[in-house]
């Protein structure tokens, strides 16, 4: 069986009899993927989130962060991870796909979520099941967070002994506009289900669509069409410190978003993600993307005030 990687869990294809050619085949497989832009939010909706958050942030968070080059290429950043996932990178692409999402359904079905990327692998495999059926969205967003605190820490020391910052400034910058294409596939339904394009659940009490497009139809060029950053910036929650354990606060954002998994499907079946929709699916649309933003000028904002406090050197 050939299993072609998507957003979400994988589709299996039949073997292709030798009447196939080896490029014919790769033709087939080619075929049946999406755009290599499909995977996310689209290059317009990471790149809305990604401003929005970062010209979002509390005014005592650092002055670098909020300068416009900053913001200009954190902007530029939130569709990255998706520039990775190109045929011309084959191993890169395998490798990083499972970090867009987390199919929730069998995710629980395996018991509490640990906070290490590691012990949830291992328990996927104890379950016969594979990491990148599942997902790994929560780990993957955890450990850049943690990668910007670190930046941020060592921004702070830099700072107090009035030595040069501009390398780590930069390090930090990147961290979080990569943090924010992860962040918002967060605040994307379709990146918390097993229905992530097409229903594929056996339980289908509304009669969903079953077939292929919506994810993209949503995202991507709906979103392109309709939805501008002035029309989500009202719709974004006031900062916030994010208070308690990250990882289980990321994980409720992304169960949180998972409870409008019927709402797009609801929306689709109506039309209401074809040309201009209806104002009911706009304002939809804006509020996940403000969603998005939200969660991550939170986190950006948290990571810059743990990074205050004191940690124990391990060499």
């Amino acid at each position: 069986m050939f299993f072609v990687p998507n957003y979400g869990s994988s589709y299996t294809l039949p073997m292709p009899s030798s009447l196939f050619s080896r490029s014919a085949a790769t033709v087939l497989i080619l075929s049946l993927l999406p755009p290599l832009s499909a995977f996310g939010w689209g290059s317009e909706g990471h790149r809305m989130i990604n401003r929005l958050a970062v010209s979002a942030l509390p005014a005592d968070a650092p002055a670098f962060l909020r300068s416009e080059s900053a913001i200009n290429e954190i902007e530029y950043l939130g569709p990255e991870p998706d520039r990775w996932r190109s045929h011309a990178e084959q191993e890169l692409s395998s490798a990083q796909a499972p970090e867009h999402f987390l199919d929730l359904e069998p995710a629980d079905a395996l018991g509490p979520l640990p906070h290490n990327r590691l012990d949830f692998e291992a328990s996927v495999f104890a379950h016969g099941e594979r990491p990148e059926k599942v997902g790994l969205q929560p780990w993957e967003t955890l450990e850049v967070w943690q990668r910007l605190k670190a930046a941020l820490r060592e921004y702070r020391k830099l700072s107090a002994a009035h030595e040069d910052t501009r390398a780590v400034e930069q390090a930090a910058i990147f961290y979080v506009g990569w943090l924010g294409h992860y962040v918002g596939d967060g605040s994307q339904p379709l990146h918390t289900t097993i229905n992530y394009d097409g229903w594929a659940a056996k339980d289908n009490p509304h009669g969903f669509s079953a077939a292929h497009g919506i994810h993209w139809r949503f995202e991507g060029t709906f979103v392109a069409a309709n939805i501008t950053p002035a029309e989500v910036q009202p719709k974004m929650t006031a900062p916030r410190a994010i208070s308690g354990d990250i990882f289980d606060s990321y994980v409720a954002y992304l169960r949180s978003t998972a409870t409008q998994i019927d709402a797009v499907y609801a929306f689709d079946k109506q039309g209401a993600f074809e040309k201009a929709g209806t104002p009911e699916s706009r304002d939809f649309t804006e509020q996940r993307l403000a969603a998005g933003a939200s969660e991550l000028r939170d986190l950006i904002y948290t990571a810059w005030l743990e990074s205050a406090k004191p940690v124990q050197d391990r060499y």
